[in-house]
C-alpha cells in the first residue's frame, strides 16, 4: 500500500455499480487492496494505492469549476453557447478532458449522487475519508447520496464512533461484496473473510445509519457447495437485514483463477437451471428481513427477480419457479434468448418477434439441453 506525492490529474477508476450509472465518480483509492479472489480478475496485475487527500480535493475542485462553467454556458443562447463550449474544450488539457466529460454527464444527469472509487474506499483512514466527504458536501451541498464499495474485513476494523462520523460527513450508502457466507466457499475462492466478519461488518454499517447493499453470487460454491452457498448466505443476510440484496450470477472467463479450477476438476460450474434452483433456495430461506432484492446485472438470468421483502416474496420468486417448471426445450429457448440479448424476463417469450430471434439463434448455434450450459457460459464471459 502506498500514497504518491505527485498529482497527475483527474482520475476515474474502472468500475461502479449499475445503480450508480448517473453518479459522479470520485477516485480516492486505486484498485483493490486484497486482489486475491478467484472469481474476480478486474484488478489482477494492478498495484493498490491510496490517493493523497490533497489530490482528491484537487479533483473535486476541478469538477466544481467545470460544472459551474457548463451551467453558465448552458444558460446562454444556443449559438453563443456552442462557441463558448468549443472555446472551453480547446483550452482543456488531456486530463481535464476526462474531468469535463465526467462533469458534463453529471450535470445532464441532475447531479444527485456521487460514487467514490475504487474497490474498497473504507480502507482509507477515517480522518482522511471524513475530510474528503466534508469537502464533497461543502462543494456540492445539494447532492442526495454518496456511495462506496467496501470489504467486510475493512469495515469490521472501523469503530462504531468512526462509522458514525463517516455517515455524518456524508457517506450514506455502502456496497459490500458478501458474495457468499459459507465459510467453505469463502475459503475456496480466497475471499479473505469469513461469515462472522461479514455479519459484524453488515451490522456495523446498519448501526451507523448507512444504507447497505449486500451482494450474493449464486453458483459460487459450484455443484458441491451449492446448498451451503444458498443457506449460509441467507442466514447471514437474515442477521444483517441489509437495505438491498443484489444478485450477481457467477461467470468464469478464462483469465480467472477459478477457470483453472474448472479445467482441473477442482470446481464444477453449474448451468443456469441448477443455478436458478440455488437462487430459489436462497430467496426462500430469507426470513424476518425487509430487504429489497435487485437482479440488476446482465449476468443474471432474470431481471424481474425484483421486489421488497417480505410482502413481495412470492412475486420475487415466481419467475424462477416458472422457469424451473418449464419443459427442457422451453428452458433452452429462454436461456438462449436471454444470453443472446433478446429476453430480460420470462414474459418476453410472449413477444413473437423476440421469440423468433431467439429461435433463430438456437437453430443456428444448434443449442440443445445437452450443450446449452456451454453456450450460456461462453456468452456470459462477454459481460464481465
Amino acid at each position: 500500500m502506498k500514497t504518491e506525492d505527485k498529482y497527475e490529474g483527474y482520475e476515474v477508476g474502472p468500475i461502479r455499480p449499475p445503480s450508480e450509472a448517473q453518479s459522479l465518480l470520485v477516485r480516492i483509492t486505486r484498485n483493490c487492496p486484497w486482489n486475491k479472489c478467484k472469481f474476480c480478475g478486474l484488478y489482477k496485475g494492478e498495484q493498490f494505492s491510496i490517493r493523497p487527500v490533497s489530490h482528491v480535493i484537487k479533483d473535486i475542485n476541478l469538477i466544481k469549476q467545470l460544472v459551474d462553467d457548463i451551467n453558465s454556458i448552458s444558460k446562454k443562447p444556443a449559438e453563443q453557447a456552442s462557441r463558448e463550449f468549443k472555446n472551453l474544450q480547446d483550452r482543456l488539457s488531456k486530463n481535464e478532458w476526462m474531468a469535463f466529460h465526467s462533469a458534463f454527464n453529471w450535470v445532464r444527469s441532475g447531479m444527485r449522487s456521487i460514487f467514490i472509487q475504487d474497490a474498497n474506499s473504507l480502507i482509507m483512514k477515517p480522518d482522511d475519508l471524513v475530510e474528503i466527504l466534508r469537502h464533497l458536501l461543502k462543494t456540492f451541498p445539494l447532492i442526495e447520496r454518496i456511495t462506496s464499495y467496501a470489504r467486510s474485513s475493512s469495515i469490521a476494523r472501523i469503530s462504531d464512533n468512526d462509522m458514525a462520523r463517516i455517515y455524518k460527513a456524508g457517506l450514506n450508502r455502502v456496497h459490500i461484496g458478501m458474495e457468499s457466507a459459507s465459510d467453505e466457499v469463502l475459503k475456496f475462492v480466497k475471499k479473505g473473510v469469513d461469515k462472522a466478519t461479514h455479519i459484524i461488518a453488515g451490522q456495523k454499517v446498519k448501526r451507523a445509519g448507512i444504507e447497505l447493499s449486500e451482494y450474493f453470487i449464486p453458483g459460487l460454491g459450484g455443484e458441491s457447495l451449492s446448498r451451503a452457498n444458498a443457506l449460509q448466505t441467507a442466514d447471514a443476510m437474515n442477521q444483517i437485514n441489509p437495505d438491498f440484496i443484489r444478485i450477481r450470477t457467477l461467470a468464469v472467463p478464462e483469465e480467472l483463477e477459478l477457470f483453472a479450477d474448472c479445467r482441473s476438476g477442482a470446481f464444477t460450474k453449474m448451468g443456469d437451471v441448477k443455478t436458478a434452483k440455488e437462487l430459489l433456495l436462497f430467496l426462500e430461506s430469507l426470513d424476518g428481513i425487509a430487504s429489497t432484492v435487485k437482479s440488476d446485472h446482465i449476468v443474471n438470468l432474470f431481471e424481474d427477480v425484483d421486489g421488497k421483502l417480505p410482502h413481495d416474496k412470492e412475486r420475487i420468486t415466481a419467475p424462477i419457479k416458472k422457469f424451473i417448471a418449464m419443459r427442457p426445450d422451453e428452458q433452452v429457448l429462454y436461456m438462449v434468448g436471454r444470453r443472446a440479448g433478446f429476453f430480460s424476463k420470462l414474459s418476453d417469450m410472449d413477444d413473437p418477434v423476440r421469440l423468433r430471434h431467439a429461435e433463430q439463434v438456437r437453430q443456428t448455434q444448434n443449442v440443445t439441453p445437452d450443450n446449452v450450459d456451454a453456450f450460456t457460459s461462453e456468452r456470459m464471459k462477454r459481460f464481465i
